[in-house]
C-alpha cells in the first residue's frame, strides 16, 4: 500500500501569538477551505483546541458527494505545534502535523500531512488525477487565504510538494 506525503510552508508577517490564536480555533478551518468543499463543522469546536479533542466536519470534496471526516487533535505544544488524525473519513490513513516556527518578520508556518488512500490499487491509480490535484488546490487557497488576510511575509515564502513512497 502507497504511502503519501505533502509538505506545504508559508512565511506570514504576523505574531507567534495571532498565529496560534488562528490555527488553534477550529472553527477557522472553514475560513481556509476553498467554499465548493461545502464544509461545516458538526460537533467538536466549542472551544480552541486540546489534545484528544474529537472534531466532526461534513465536506463536499467532488460531485456533491457529503462526506462525513472525523479528527482527534492527537498532540498540542502551545505556540509551537499541534497534530490532527483522522478518526472516521475518506483516507484510509491522514496524519497531519502543524508546525509554527519565529522568523525574522514573523513566523513560519510548516504542514507535513502523510496520508494513504482506500481501494488499494484503484486508490492508487485516482491519486495523480483526483486526490492529488485536489490537495494541491487546496493548500495553494489556503496560503492565498492566509495572505489576504494577513499579507505576505518579505521573503513571500511559499512551497508545496506531494510526494509518494
Amino acid at each position: 500500500m502507497k504511502m503519501y506525503q505533502l509538505y506545504a510552508e508559508q512565511a506570514l508577517p504576523i505574531s507567534m501569538e495571532e498565529a496560534w490564536d488562528f490555527l488553534s480555533n477550529p472553527t477557522n478551518l472553514k475560513t481556509i477551505t476553498p467554499d465548493y468543499m461545502g464544509f461545516d463543522i458538526v460537533a467538536g469546536a466549542e472551544s480552541n483546541m486540546f489534545e484528544g479533542q474529537i472534531i466532526q466536519y461534513i465536506v463536499t470534496p467532488i460531485a456533491n458527494i457529503k462526506t462525513k471526516w472525523v479528527t482527534e487533535i492527537t498532540h498540542i505544544k502551545d505556540q509551537s505545534y499541534f497534530v490532527d488524525e483522522q478518526r472516521f473519513g475518506p483516507y484510509k490513513l491522514w496524519h497531519h502535523k502543524h508546525f509554527l516556527e519565529p522568523i525574522e518578520g514573523g513566523i513560519l508556518m510548516k504542514d507535513i500531512v502523510d496520508y494513504k488512500l482506500p481501494a488499494g490499487v484503484i486508490g492508487q491509480m485516482v491519486h495523480p488525477y483526483l486526490v492529488k490535484p485536489k490537495l494541491k488546490e487546496i493548500f495553494e487557497y489556503r496560503a492565498d487565504k492566509l495572505n489576504s488576510i494577513y499579507g505576505t511575509h518579505s521573503d513571500r515564502r511559499t512551497v508545496l510538494k506531494l510526494k509518494s513512497f
